[in-house]
Order: C-alpha cells, then sequence, then structure tokens
C-alpha cells in the first residue's frame, strides 16, 4: 500500500518534475531563480515554524495541566482537546473569518481591552493564531503522553537534594518529556508545510504558502512541470526536517546512554 499510494505518485512527480515541459532541470533552476518562488518557500518555513513555537507554548502548560488535574477534570481537558477533531477543517476555518474579521467577536475584545483597533483577518497574526488552533492537538497529545510516564518522584528527589523547583524542572522534568516535544513539534512543522485552507481563507495573497503556489501554478499557470518541481521540494523540505530531528534524538538519546556512571547514579 505505501508503494502504490505513496511511492509511485512521488516518482511520478519527481519524473514529471524533470520532463514537463522538456527533459532536464529546468524547472528547478526557474524555482532557484524565481524571487517569488523562493520568497514564498522561505515565508512557508518562517510560518510552519512559528505556528510550531506557538503551539508549544500553549501546549506545554496544557499538557502539564492534565498530567496534574483530577480523573474528571482531566477528561474535560482531553475533551477540548479532541473537540476540533470533530468538526470540518473548512468549518473552523470559517469560523475564524468570522471572529477575526474588522469588527468582529475578537477585534472587539480588544477594542474593550484597550488594544485597538487592530486588523488581524488577512495578516500574519491571524494565519497564525487559526493555524496553531487546528494543530495545537498535534502537540498536546504526544507531550501529554510521554509527561503522564515520567516518574514525578525523580523531581522530588532533586528538591530533597537541594536544588530549586526552577533547576528541578530544567534539570529533570524537562528532558524527561522532550521526547513527546519533538515528536509534537515534528508533526507540527512537517504539516503546517502543506497547509492550503487556513492561510488561503484567513490570510491574504501576502501570506500565501507554497501548497497556495503549487495550486496557481496549476490551475491559472498551467505549469504543471513546476508545480510538480514545487511538490518535489516540499518533499525534500519536509524529509530534511524528519532526518534533522532523527538524528538530534538519536544524538541525545546516545549521549545519554554513554553518560559517566558514579556510585551507581548517572552523574
Amino acid at each position: 500500500m505505501l508503494v502504490v499510494f505513496f511511492v509511485v505518485p512521488a516518482l511520478r512527480l519527481l519524473w514529471l518534475s524533470v520532463t514537463d515541459p522538456v527533459p532536464g532541470l529546468g524547472n528547478y533552476t526557474a524555482i532557484a531563480t524565481d524571487d517569488v518562488a523562493l520568497t514564498v518557500v522561505l515565508r512557508t518555513l518562517g510560518m510552519a515554524a512559528i505556528v510550531t513555537v506557538v503551539c508549544l507554548l500553549l501546549a506545554y502548560p496544557y499538557a502539564y495541566l492534565m498530567t496534574i488535574s483530577t480523573p474528571r477534570w482531566r477528561a474535560v481537558l482531553i475533551a477540548v482537546v479532541l473537540i476540533p477533531f470533530w468538526t470540518s477543517l473548512m468549518a473552523r476555518t470559517f469560523a475564524w473569518v468570522v471572529l477575526l474579521q474588522d469588527n468582529g467577536v475578537v477585534d472587539t475584545l480588544l477594542r474593550g481591552a484597550g488594544i485597538g483597533p487592530t486588523r488581524l483577518l488577512g495578516t500574519t497574526a491571524g494565519v497564525t493564531l487559526a493555524m496553531a488552533q487546528v494543530m495545537l492537538p498535534f502537540v498536546v497529545l504526544p507531550v501529554y503522553t510521554t509527561m503522564r510516564g515520567i516518574n514525578r518522584r525523580l523531581v522530588d528527589a532533586a528538591l530533597s537534594l537541594g536544588a530549586r523547583p526552577a533547576i528541578a524542572f530544567l534539570r529533570v522534568y524537562l528532558p524527561l518529556s522532550l521526547p513527546g516535544v519533538a515528536a509534537g513539534a515534528t508533526l507540527v512543522m512537517v504539516l503546517s508545510l502543506g497547509f492550503y485552507v487556513t492561510p488561503s481563507l484567513v490570510g491574504s495573497p501576502k501570506q500565501s504558502m507554497l501548497a497556495q503556489f503549487i495550486s496557481v501554478q496549476v490551475n491559472q499557470l498551467v505549469d504543471f512541470g513546476g508545480a510538480d518541481a514545487l511538490a518535489v521540494a516540499l518533499l525534500v523540505i519536509t524529509l530534511l526536517l524528519l532526518g534533522g530531528v532523527q538524528f538530534a534524538t538519536r544524538r541525545k538519546g546516545t549521549r545519554a546512554n554513554s553518560a559517566p556512571i558514579s556510585g551507581g547514579i548517572p552523574l
């Protein structure tokens, strides 16, 4: 199934990118020399990175709250995270259009707080907010799963040995939760690279991302070879990100396993 539904289409994209309209690397050369294409690629990477950071900042304390809550409140918090999966992405995006429009709910609340008028619809801030809301569950769930398996007695042991709470968190709890953070960040980063609906509806042409640029190449310019080359470039970027995360995770695990031992306790 992987070969039929992933490998074969990917190879066909690669083949068309070097054969349409003429054989050669002209499509890739056009991307490398096109300021618009390079700007869109960099914007896509930057937007994905911003959304990933925002999701991590929101998801980490939320997941930690889930680990210390009572079972009843934990069920409520999990339900809040899962509710977005029960609604259509299109419906959620249109809801953000209504909320973020001028004189909308968010603008009215900001005006009431003395901040404003603030334009959010058609801006990078609005796109980031809408994308982060969609991506947040993909960080909360892996981080929560990792945190749930952390033995909190290790933090208590650090505190009993004289470590301040902040130091105990940074030296003990945070490193143990990093696998979940890495998994969530990777999911959000990879999924954000291919976002199409939310930037199209909430953003403006100034916030267009790579998926939108590919759509323009196909539907308006009828440049299938250029679109295939952009799709291959997006796939290569994704694979490089995944490879970088895998390398960093393995290196960290190797360093942890080779830590010196003193008196039977890892230093």
